[in-house]
């Protein structure tokens, strides 16, 4: 251990250095201008200096220390955080993704309370030619990784301010009832399993992992209405609750019910399934509606289309929005309020309401139709 004073850069002040092997045998050496002129006192203040840095609890200085990089850090973000709390495969499948494509090549070696705003800016700057929402899910991870390393105490606060960009409402693309009798009709020449599908999602709003996950149980053809139970969905063999996180009642019309009745067999417990029994893939469920749409002529295809459909033309029939959330599953109002526009019963019905002929629906569904938004569906 040593402390020697010479003079700081030539002039009147005094520079410190002072060299001390730690208990943990590692060598500290600091350098310092001394805050005062005399040369007794730079000694006496580097001699004061020397013994606060041997007072240091050498483990607790190499905790304040040691922050992990991105890349230390997003194994136990996705273990700790985003399956702990039992997100669904898909979301955590996204994560993973977003993760290895997106952070870690440009700052997995940063690490966590070196990131700042510049570097939120740049993962943008990349991303300029992606949708907003494509490059507002990468953000979203960004910051939820940061408040998970914040609440886990990793670092005592939030390093940089992550902004994301305005999304633009866009318009939503459905089939007019006349493009889906034609696609229905495709179907049924197709093959089963596809007019199933097509009318599944487009006459009782089922996703595309809902059809999938769909199981003969889960119907009921012998009431009248027939009606499904929708229990469970389906994403790459792992199967999960609905996106809503609750089942939900469908009454199925009479063409649909007619359909499974026509279309069902006992090859496995699953409704469209492959001839063997077992389930039908994602890619595979969707190859047979584009095939169907490419027989009918159109050019858009896809079974979610078919669900944007099925919303559509409830709404186009007059049907409210409260039954439309229910019957579609979605998790709130403003979903559905995406299709309200296409809803003449609504906007004659607002009308009405001038006249106070009190003919028209209740001011609150009106409410309702009138403010609606674009969020993720």
């Amino acid at each position: 251990m040593s402390v020697t004073i010479r003079p700081y850069q030539g002039g009147p002040e005094w520079e410190v250095d002072i060299r001390i092997e730690l208990p943990d045998g590692t060598m500290k050496r600091e350098r310092r201008k001394a805050p005062v002129m005399s040369k007794s006192g730079a000694l006496r203040w580097g001699q004061a200096r020397e013994r606060e840095i041997l007072r240091t609890d050498p483990t607790e200085r190499q905790k304040k220390e040691v922050v992990p990089t991105v890349t230390e850090f997003a194994p136990r973000f996705l273990s700790g955080y985003a399956e702990a709390n039992r997100q669904k495969p898909s979301g955590i499948a996204a994560k993973k993704s977003i993760i290895h494509i997106h952070l870690l090549p440009h700052l997995g070696w940063k690490r966590l309370d070196e990131i700042d705003n510049e570097d939120v800016q740049q993962i943008k700057s990349r991303m300029k030619d992606r949708a907003p929402k494509t490059v507002n899910n990468v953000l979203s991870v960004l910051n939820t990784l940061f408040r998970t390393a914040v609440e886990w105490k990793v670092i005592p606060a939030m390093p940089c301010r992550i902004r994301l960009l305005r999304v633009p409402r866009t318009e939503m693309r459905f089939l007019d009832f006349n493009e889906f009798e034609r696609l229905v009709g495709a179907a049924a020449i197709v093959d089963g399993n596809t007019h199933l599908i097509v009318l599944l999602g487009g006459e009782a709003g089922l996703r595309c992992g809902e059809i999938m996950a769909l199981e003969w149980d889960d119907l009921d053809l012998k009431r009248s209405p027939a009606h499904v139970i929708v229990r469970r969905s389906e994403w790459r063999g792992h199967v999960t609750e609905p996106k809503s996180g609750r089942s939900r009642r469908v009454p199925l019309t009479r063409r649909l019910t007619r359909a499974l009745k026509v279309h069902g067999h006992l090859r496995g417990a699953r409704v469209v399934c492959r001839d063997d029994g077992k389930p039908l893939t994602q890619k595979v469920v969707q190859g047979l509606v584009h095939r169907a749409a490419r027989k009918a002529g159109l050019t858009d295809s896809g079974v979610h289309l078919l669900r944007h459909s099925f919303c559509s033309h409830l709404a186009m029939r007059g049907a409210s929005a409260k039954a439309i959330q229910e019957l579609a599953g979605h998790r709130d109002l403003t979903t559905t309020q995406m299709y309200m526009h296409l809803s003449p019963a609504a906007l004659e019905d607002a009308i009405r309401l001038l006249d106070g002929d009190g003919h028209g629906t209740n001011r609150g569904e009106i409410v309702e139709a009138a403010g609606t938004e674009n969020p993720s569906h």
